[in-house]
């Protein structure tokens, strides 16, 4: 058991400087440990440390790998946390491969320490080197070797994460676009096993779907003269590659979970809540308020829609940062879910075309984004703008094309479900942008206005 003299006070001036640390907005008042389980003793000594955050009348749950030495090398000074009441230094431990090969021998070894379960479902190699992955995101990833990426969930919650739970039923149907899942750990949190990390392939030749859309639209901008068609590293075809991957994964996901379906009363709640959202939305954000009429009228369209709709497990948070080109294809990343939302929630079956109006908001990011950091293009800025709805329109179209090529639902045969999910999405995304980056608040705000202008029928053309 750790000496606790301190920890507690060091921990509360440490979490809020993490990205992955959700209260960065409220006051902690105060840390309990709920679990202390030391899995290599010595010098250093790695303890897995579960601790319950109290901010107000929530409590969260949080990851945090702890390692302790009498005196910290000077390759992990970036990572120390404090000094403990006995000298010893306190850091993070995911920063130390001499302390993290232990969870992939206990993985490879089926093995249980204390609390602590440890499972692998195929063979591991045991003695490769880890680094933590230097990307900021909600979770932590350790590499080990170039074969396996192992994600530690910071934040946690009671029972099986969805992102295991969709890999495993995925594997079992065979999908091909999916990394290969190698393992995982969990432990008892309030009486239920709970996922507290997961290991898989490593994508060694992928590219970030994002880096690759990004670069396509810098090339665009860089030609002052050519269309979107025309530019060498136009992305088109790759969209409609991504739309027919994204088909198959949500077929995969419909024979390895099932399907259901969606009353016409339990869409009239659906679209009840993008209502409320868009007026809550409305009242932080002003400059959304000239587009209420058109937005009400996209949600209104969908409660009157009066035939059940499908509805099957589905990504639920998906855009260009959760993909991957590799070269084999398209491979899809993190089922998380939105990590804002309730283990429920992000478990719920929900219809496919939420997370095709999910890529289709990211494709508006992507041609956007770069209006907005302050980097200089050739052209005014009508121009740019123009060419980024230009860009943006013909990916959108590709990857709907794909997608609907490939078996997925049509999403030119459902305009009208596609649009109250974009819309919803956009509005969420005001909301995210007004709170957490208000430079980026245009993006989402300058999709709306484009989007809103068009006719219902040809919604996605181009």
């Amino acid at each position: 058991m750790l000496l606790m003299e301190r920890l507690d006070d060091l921990l509360v001036e440490w979490l809020p400087r993490q990205r992955w640390f959700a209260g960065k907005d409220r006051r902690i008042d105060g840390i309990s440990v709920v679990s202390d389980t030391e899995l290599v003793e010595g010098d250093p000594s790695l303890h897995h440390v579960i601790i319950a955050v109290h901010q107000g009348e929530s409590t969260d749950r949080y990851q945090v790998p702890l390692g302790v030495r009498s005196e910290l090398p000077g390759r992990l000074k970036y990572a120390v946390i404090g000094q403990l009441g006995n000298g010893s230094c306190v850091y993070d431990a995911v920063h130390d491969p001499q302390l993290t090969r232990v969870w992939l021998e206990n993985m490879a070894g089926n093995v249980d320490v204390g609390p602590l379960t440890f499972r692998s479902i195929t063979g591991i190699d045991p003695g490769l080197p880890s680094f933590a992955s230097p990307a900021e995101q909600s979770n932590t990833s350790l590499i080990y070797g170039d074969a396996y990426i192992c994600k530690l969930f910071r934040r946690l919650t009671p029972g099986i994460n969805p992102d295991l739970e969709v890999s495993i039923g995925l594997a079992r149907a065979g999908s091909k676009h999916v990394p290969e899942l190698y393992g995982w750990f969990s432990s008892d949190l309030g009486g239920t096993l709970s996922t507290l990390a997961m290991m898989s392939e490593f994508l060694r030749s992928g590219t970030d779907g994002w880096q690759l859309a990004g670069t396509s639209v810098r090339d665009l901008y860089a030609e002052a003269d050519l269309r979107a068609d025309e530019v060498g590293g136009d992305f088109a075809a790759e969209a409609e590659r991504l739309g027919a991957a994204t088909a198959d994964v949500h077929r995969d996901l419909a024979a390895a979970f099932g399907t259901g379906e969606m009353t016409p009363a339990e869409i009239r709640a659906v679209a009840d809540r993008m209502h409320t959202r868009l007026c809550e939305t409305c009242e932080v954000v002003p400059q959304l308020t000239p587009y209420a009429g058109r937005l009400t009228d996209a949600f209104d369209a969908l409660a009157e829609l009066d035939e059940p709709l499908l509805v099957q497990r589905v990504h639920g948070d998906y855009h260009l940062g959760q993909v991957m080109r590799t070269d084999s294809g398209w491979m899809l990343l993190d089922f998380e879910g939105e990590p804002a939302k309730s283990l429920e929630e992000r478990r719920a079956p929900a219809h496919p075309l939420r997370d095709v109006a999910g890529m289709l908001r990211s494709f508006d990011y992507a041609a956007r984004h770069l209006l907005i950091n302050g980097q200089t293009f050739r052209g005014d800025r009508d121009q740019l703008e123009y060419r980024a709805q230009e860009w943006a329109d013909r990916n959108r179209s590709a990857f709907c094309r794909g997608y609907a090529e490939a078996g997925g639902i049509d999403p030119a045969a459902h305009e009208v479900i596609l649009r109250a999910f974009e819309f919803d999405k956009a509005v969420y995304e005001v909301m995210y942008e007004a709170r957490n980056r208000p430079s980026w608040l245009p993006i989402p705000l300058g999709s709306i206005a484009a989007l809103s202008v068009r006719p219902e029928s040809g919604y996605l053309a181009s």
